[in-house]
């Protein structure tokens, strides 16, 4: 698994690193950030399954003031945290699927709008995503978006 991760580090690839809860995905994910060209740079962690989903599209691209109740301010979100670093993704399989969709756009395009923005922003991020979940169960069962699984490299662990 070091190898791989080592092989996969100096690319900007996009990584999803698949396996069992408690078998050191984020380690894996860490080794990666810190051998790559980003590895000086943040390493933002999010734990996506923790996150209620009517607020995980504020946590990943921030939210402007007046967006919803309770924001009362700008704030940032986890992709400009994470600029010229790395944003990992734990258990991305947990996504809603409007969040999948804008996901999608940040890897294809490099660009994300905070919620209750209007402002193209763009970001320079690396991201590594990890799921204990059966992903293509997931996209068979159109829970998970199979455009959002081919681009990622896959390593299980």
């Amino acid at each position: 698994m070091l190898a791989l991760a080592a092989k996969v580090a100096p690319t900007d690839s996009t990584v999803l690193i698949a396996g069992e809860t408690g078998t050191g995905k984020e380690l894996i994910a860490r080794a990666i950030h810190k051998r790559s060209k980003r590895g000086e740079r943040s390493f933002v962690g999010v734990n996506c399954a923790a996150i209620p989903s009517s607020l995980i599209m504020s946590e990943l691209f921030g939210h402007e003031k007046g967006a919803f109740t309770g924001a009362v301010q700008r704030r940032l979100g986890r992709f400009e945290l994470a600029e010229g670093g790395t944003l990992f993704l734990d258990e991305v399989g947990d996504l809603p699927l409007e969040t999948q969709i804008a996901l999608l756009r940040v890897l294809q395009e490099h660009e994300f709008e905070r919620v209750g923005g209007t402002e193209m922003l763009r970001c320079d991020v690396r991201v590594i995503s990890a799921s204990n979940r059966d992903l293509h169960s997931a996209i068979a069962a159109g829970s998970f978006r199979s455009d959002l699984f081919l681009p990622a490299q896959r390593f299980s662990n």
